[in-house]
């Protein structure tokens, strides 16, 4: 028995005095209220309605069943409302991953600006670059650079992921700038170790795609520290120009080899917001995506072009 809709029969019936009155309203013979009244008496094991050809009055056990239905009808209405209004204005508790470096670079400056414009969002923010499986741990959308290897989730690219080579001036004065990718080899490149692959940096360049073996002084697994190293004239990065547009800019480093591109790997190939599949995506992840993507585009701000003087 569909017992929330038998209390809504029942108080119906009540309101409305009679089964045919409550029928009319309900688009329903009296002959199925009645039966369906009765097959919710019979399973209380209490008579809840006393029928006489006249009217239909409450027994005690129906006074009291229809003021607890009433109290358990309006929780049911409100918690459906609630829900409902989740899916059309962004409230209630986000809870985002990001990649750390990216993270503390070009999402928590954001915050501020969302949340003002969201004041009914709360934002639990975990910056990690550990792998974060969003389903089990209870993460409403994760920010992701590279490859998506989860196919369960549902992905909205923000921007793109390139990567230059770069170094500081005072590392090019001390050994000069390599002109093409061979002269790599006779450099000091500092390697991000996310896997061996790359240990050998691949560019796109006039002669097509090459692959050239590089080595050096350091290995990290961190971004922030190679970046904190080319910035400090160790060697040559391959670093991704999210971290390192504003450098370039300013010229505290110097991107080189600028007619080779590096091409396409698993980490490199753009920057995704992922979130778990569902039927409905609610406002509130929506929002932070739609946001996020705004900001992004139609040209990150990593890599705007340096501001021209007026004169």
């Amino acid at each position: 028995m569909d017992e929330l809709g038998a209390m809504r029969l029942f108080l119906r019936v009540t309101e409305s005095g009679s089964f045919s009155a409550a029928g009319r309203r309900l688009g329903m013979a009296p002959s199925s209220v009645s039966r369906q009244l009765g097959g919710l008496e019979d399973s209380l094991g209490v008579r809840l309605l006393n029928r006489t050809t006249r009217r239909l009055s409450l027994t005690e056990a129906g006074r009291l069943y229809h003021e607890r239905a009433e109290r358990i009808l309006a929780d049911v209405d409100e918690a459906i409302a609630a829900v409902a209004h989740l899916h059309t204005s962004p409230r209630g508790l986000l809870r985002i991953n990001v990649p750390l470096v990216f993270g503390r670079l070009h999402v928590v400056p954001a915050l501020a600006a969302f949340l003002r414009q969201y004041p009914d969002v709360r934002i639990d923010l975990v910056l990690t670059d550990h792998f974060v499986n969003l389903v089990e741990e209870g993460v409403d959308v994760a920010i992701r650079v590279g490859e998506l290897a989860d196919s369960s989730l549902i992905a909205g690219r923000l921007a793109p992921n390139r990567r230059v080579i770069c170094a500081s001036p005072a590392y090019i004065a001390r050994h000069g700038e390599p002109k093409l990718p061979d002269d790599l080899s006779r450099h000091h490149c500092l390697v991000y170790k996310m896997n061996l692959a790359n240990a050998t940096w691949r560019l796109q360049g006039p002669e097509g795609e090459i692959g050239v073996a590089v080595s050096g002084p350091l290995q990290a697994n961190d971004l922030g520290a190679l970046y904190a190293a080319v910035l400090e004239g160790l060697g040559l990065g391959l670093l991704p120009t999210w971290l390192v547009g504003d450098c370039l800019r300013s010229g505290e480093l110097v991107g080189v080899l600028g007619d080779y591109q590096a091409t396409a790997t698993g980490f490199d190939t753009a920057i995704h917001a992922v979130f778990p599949q569902a039927r409905q995506l609610s406002a509130k992840v929506r929002a932070f995506v739609d946001f996020m993507a705004a900001r992004f585009s139609p040209r990150p701000p990593w890599e705007a072009p340096p501001a021209t003087g007026s004169g």
